[in-house]
């Protein structure tokens, strides 16, 4: 075992004394294994694909009502890249407590162009040899058909430039066509 620090220093002038204001120590520690990395976060084992569309007053309000109706809005979003953990199972509804921290990779798009199309994907490809996956996003202006053609062919890519066979592309895609202020939202939590 490892014990490792982090040193946040709330003093806005570090040549001013010490006083109550900092710094402050937090402790974590991390474990070691054999032929593995240190991680601050597990890696997760579920992951579940959510789109969804909805409308809001602010650009900011149609996004968190799109978290809410696609069953995310009452957890906090940690954005990553693109990487599925090996051997992650797909669950179809999340299933955590409010206010979790959750890994996810995600596409959204905003409009108040009342009667623009526009659109989200995520998609996810599974490799033959069972390994790690890649994960897409994406969102524009556009019909649902469109924005699942652009992240198959994202998917693929990524597989052929890991020189990769690719077994299998799931993909959660959602349109929404804008009243007001709306907006288009899919990703893929990565969960516990």
């Amino acid at each position: 075992m490892s014990d490792a620090c982090i040193q946040i220093n709330t003093n806005p002038n570090p040549a001013q004394e010490r006083g109550a204001r900092g710094p402050y120590m937090l402790y974590f520690s991390l474990t070691f294994f054999e032929g593995s990395y240190p991680s601050l976060l597990e890696t997760p084992r579920k992951y579940t694909l959510v789109a969804a569309a909805a409308e809001g007053p602010t650009r900011l309000n149609a996004f968190d009502n799109a978290l809410l109706e696609a069953g995310i809005g009452n957890v906090n979003l940690l954005r990553v890249s693109s990487i599925l953990p090996p051997g992650a199972q797909q669950v179809d509804e999340l299933k955590i407590p409010p206010g979790s921290l959750v890994p996810t990779a995600y596409g959204a798009i905003e409009s108040e162009i009342t009667g623009e199309m526009i659109a989200a994907a995520i998609g996810v490809g599974i490799g033959e040899d069972g390994d790690y996956g890649v994960i897409m996003e994406f969102s524009g202006r556009c019909t649902r058909q469109d924005a699942e053609a652009e992240i198959r062919r994202m998917v693929e890519a990524a597989f052929e430039h890991r020189g990769r066979a690719l077994r299998e592309v799931q993909i959660k895609s959602v349109d929404h066509r804008v009243e007001r202020m709306g907006c288009a939202f899919a990703a893929a939590a990565l969960w516990y």
